[in-house]
């Protein structure tokens, strides 16, 4: 019998480096004679991406926040049954850039949108898949913004938002983190690209491979 792949995601505010880190995950996956697919959210499939384009096109203010929880739901249902429940069950494992961590971060913590709500309609899409480990790559607010716009500009109008919203994103994924202390690694994402990567390996291996 196949075994069922493992579900890592990624979490952080912007300019964490979580692209590049699920991508060198992907690669020390792969070097350990370990198949993994590498999708992101809100996204991921065709459909969700489309959706994802409605939803970040519009200017800050045009959807109510339950409207937009609505629409990441959306598009994580997409998602989740046409690319991460069926790969699991091919055994391979997941590395997805944001999942719900972040909804409830930005939409519930940030936004003010109800966690419950945000959690119930999880839950009605799911089918009981939850990640294995989230690695929260953690930096200064300021930190993560600078590193953003030196590397392709503020373009999306949540990177638009002011300081005060993102140092808020930034205790609102500690608090997540430190309630879920079971589930979470948090990593410090003030570091060289390489030394993060191998810290991350270290985690999977002592959290994930060894117990293979």
């Amino acid at each position: 019998m196949q075994k069922h792949g493992k579900f890592i995601t990624f979490e952080g505010c912007e300019g964490a480096g979580k692209s590049t880190q699920v991508q060198m995950l992907s690669g020390y996956l792969t070097s350990q004679g370990i198949e993994s697919i590498v999708t992101r959210e809100v996204g991921g499939t065709d459909s969700a991406e489309q959706i994802r384009e409605c939803w970040l096109s519009k200017k800050d203010g045009f959807w109510e926040p339950v409207t937009e929880v609505l629409l990441i739901t959306a598009a994580r249902n997409e998602h989740l049954k046409k690319k991460i429940l069926p790969a699991l069950r091919e055994g391979k494992w997941v590395i997805c850039d944001r999942f719900l961590d972040s909804t409830i971060a930005y939409q519930g913590l940030g936004l003010g949108v109800d966690i419950g709500l945000i959690q119930k309609l999880y839950e009605l899409i799911a089918e009981g898949i939850k990640p294995d480990i989230t690695i929260l790559l953690d930096i200064k607010a300021n930190s993560g913004l600078d590193r953003v716009e030196s590397r392709n500009g503020i373009d999306d109008r949540y990177q638009q938002k002011n300081i005060e919203f993102h140092e808020t994103l930034r205790k609102a994924y500690l608090a997540i983190a430190n309630e879920n202390k079971k589930r979470f690694a948090i990593v410090d994402a003030s570091e060289d690209k390489e030394t993060i990567a191998a810290k991350i390996a270290k985690i999977v291996d002592e959290r994930l491979l060894n117990g293979e």
